[in-house]
């Protein structure tokens, strides 16, 4: 993974990581890839300055988003202070959801990263939930190994 970036993680190694292109501004925005399952897991990173509130805003207003398209909405917390991380995973379910899978962590005072799981397909989302649930274990894996670079 590329050195420059503000913050590291482990990941499969059958995954591959791409610049996000539709922002090329944001050159801490990435892509983690899943070539062989057609998915891709965006990454939008941004370094806090007094901004945390919009982040979050922002991030409950994208996750709203899927609500007419899902049958529910699980949350859970992730709260791992030794490496100040803290946020919340969206597991959206429902057949037609664009994304079944979104998350938000951050140190709440430097660092903030959201995440978002999309199939490159047409959402069928109920013939794929072993692979959402093969792809979820590795997403989660991600989370667990996040750093924040100082």
């Amino acid at each position: 993974m590329d050195s420059t970036l503000p913050y590291s993680f482990s990941y499969p190694v059958y995954c591959i990581i791409t610049p996000d292109t539709y922002a090329p501004n944001e050159p801490t925005w990435i892509n983690v890839e899943f070539p062989k399952l057609n998915a891709k897991l965006h990454l939008s990173y941004k370094k806090i300055d007094n901004n945390l509130a919009k982040y979050l805003d922002d991030t409950h207003l994208l996750v709203s988003k899927h609500i007419p398209k899902a049958t529910a909405i699980e949350e859970s917390q992730i709260s791992n202070p030794e490496h100040r991380m803290f946020g919340t995973i969206y597991k959206i379910q429902g057949s037609e959801a664009a994304s079944v899978y979104q998350f938000y962590v951050t140190d709440s005072v430097h660092h903030f990263m959201r995440g978002a799981l999309y199939f490159n397909s047409e959402p069928n989302n109920d013939s794929l939930v072993p692979v959402i649930d093969f792809v979820s274990k590795d997403i989660e894996h991600i989370i667990e190994t996040l750093r924040w670079k100082k």
